[in-house]
């Protein structure tokens, strides 16, 4: 997990317990799931937070299939490659690690990619549970479980 200087977080939650969205007064730099909440995350919300927690809450419901909000996040550049790859992989839809890997113009870094989701400070709004490994489900930073929940949300609409 990346450090995070955030000065605002707010907690929302999701299927799978409470979840801490941190950022600033201009975009939104983190999302932490339940296994990674420290007793830390006692910052105040602001209003672009709480907008954000908004849309998580409504995705969680089925209501929201995309985001609108300000990101911010900090990665070498072939990580915000993968990152902005990720990001055009429709909701209901996936791809694997070798498509992603090809698309952002890697073909041979499939591994790398998956390292670099691994890293993904935005998961969900940056949904790096839509790609999946050749033979299965791949990883995932908040879990398999939840990777697998994810996907069932977004295959069940």
């Amino acid at each position: 997990m990346q450090p995070t200087n955030s000065d605002y977080s707010v907690l929302v939650s999701s299927p799978w317990g409470t979840m801490a969205i941190l950022g600033s007064s201009d975009a939104i730099e983190r999302i932490l799931f339940p296994d990674e909440l420290k007793d830390e995350i006692t910052k105040h919300p602001n209003a672009l937070l709480r907008k954000a927690a908004e849309q998580l809450s409504e995705y969680f419901a089925g209501t929201r299939r995309t985001f609108s909000l300000p990101l911010a996040s900090s990665g070498t550049a072939f990580q915000q490659r993968v990152w902005n790859g990720v990001a055009h992989v429709p909701y209901g839809a996936t791809t694997t690690y070798q498509g992603l890997a090809t698309e952002i113009g890697h073909p041979r870094a499939s591994r790398a990619v998956g390292q670099a989701l691994g890293r993904n400070p935005l998961p969900i709004i940056v949904p790096c549970h839509r790609v999946l490994s050749r033979n299965g489900v791949g990883g995932f930073s908040g879990g398999l479980d939840v990777k697998r929940g994810l996907l069932e949300l977004e295959s069940a609409r």
